[in-house]
């Protein structure tokens, strides 16, 4: 297959959850690189506020990949779909069914309209999640799989369903397993948020970040703009086609290291707070071996933790008191 990237301006992209954390900033950066995007968002987790809306070349769809007919009305003429919608780890274990129906259902209903329409590639964001407890450090892309959730379990399946229908259909898809997003537009405000957003809205409020155990758990935290690139790449490029890719840092960050960091960047004289272990993701070490996509794709990070911290919480100063969708 030949090079997938058309002129700007000429493609029609879709993000699925482009309302939501990555899929928004996902959605800016195709906009700014001129592209019409089409979001499909049910808004459960996703925020209107996210987006630059109105834009000439944004169309902003309000409702669920759970519903066929309307994901395939909204995928019919695009060139590239990027499937970002899902129910996160929170929710799926509150709610599994919700999770098989949206996470799983609605991943098979997004294959199966890219199959009817003809769309060029769908792009599957899945997560680290899959690997629960992993037995080495870091981890491969082919290294043993550990479901210890119902999200792990729903994103798995999902990356199954692409490969299938990649096998069966000749439909090209690409994985990307997201490792620890962070940054612009992970509002603290949204009760589903992650650990750096929670750390840095109690560090603003002069209050003692939770740390869940000890705080030696380690976690490979990413940037969202790093992601962001990743995701792209993984849309555009001809090397993609089929292929599951680690998205990370392949450096290891502690909980009591994130904790320090992100209280010498706001100045918060507060020490954390230490609680029972969380009742999800109760992985000790998690860091991604990202060589793969590095040879592949030339893809690598560019932000470090300190600096995406420092981002986040310049964008979170100008932004955590604004008025929510």
């Amino acid at each position: 297959m030949g090079d997938l990237k058309e002129p700007a301006g000429k493609e029609r992209i879709v993000v699925t959850g482009g309302a939501g954390f990555v899929g928004s900033n996902i959605t800016r950066r195709l906009l700014d690189d001129g592209y019409r995007v089409v979001v499909l968002d049910d808004f459960y987790t996703g925020d209107l506020s996210n987006l630059p809306s109105p834009h000439p070349r944004l169309e902003i769809v309000e409702g669920s990949v759970t519903d066929f007919d309307l994901v395939r009305d909204v995928i019919k003429g695009a060139a590239v779909v990027i499937h970002e919608a899902a129910r996160n780890i929170i929710v799926s274990t509150k709610n599994p069914r919700e999770d098989y129906e949206v996470n799983i259902g609605g991943t098979l209903n997004v294959l199966l309209a890219v199959r009817e329409t003809g769309a060029r590639r769908m792009v599957y964001a899945s997560s680290a999640s899959v690997y629960g407890n992993p037995r080495y450090l870091p981890i491969n892309e082919d290294d043993a799989t550990n479901m210890l959730s119902p999200y792990a379990v729903s994103k798995f399946a999902g990356e199954n369903y692409c490969k299938a229908f990649y096998e069966s259909y000749n439909l090209s898809t690409a994985v990307v397993r997201y490792s620890n997003v962070y940054g612009i537009a992970q509002r603290p405000d949204n009760p589903y948020c992650g650990v750096v957003s929670k750390f840095f809205e109690s560090a603003m409020k002069g209050e003692p970040p939770r740390i869940h155990g000890d705080g030696e758990q380690t976690r490979d935290f990413t940037y969202i703009d790093d992601v962001v690139e990743a995701t792209l790449m993984a849309a555009f490029a001809p090397k993609a086609e089929g292929q599951v890719y680690n998205v990370g840092t392949g450096r290891e960050t502690t909980i009591n290291q994130l904790a320090r960091t992100i209280l010498e960047i706001t100045g918060a004289q507060v020490q954390p707070q230490y609680v029972d272990r969380r009742d999800i993701d109760n992985i000790r070490r998690r860091v991604v071996n990202i060589e793969k996509i590095r040879r592949e794709l030339r893809w690598v990070p560019s932000v470090t933790i300190e600096q995406g911290l420092r981002r986040t919480y310049q964008w979170l100063e100008a932004n955590l008191n604004r008025t929510s969708r």
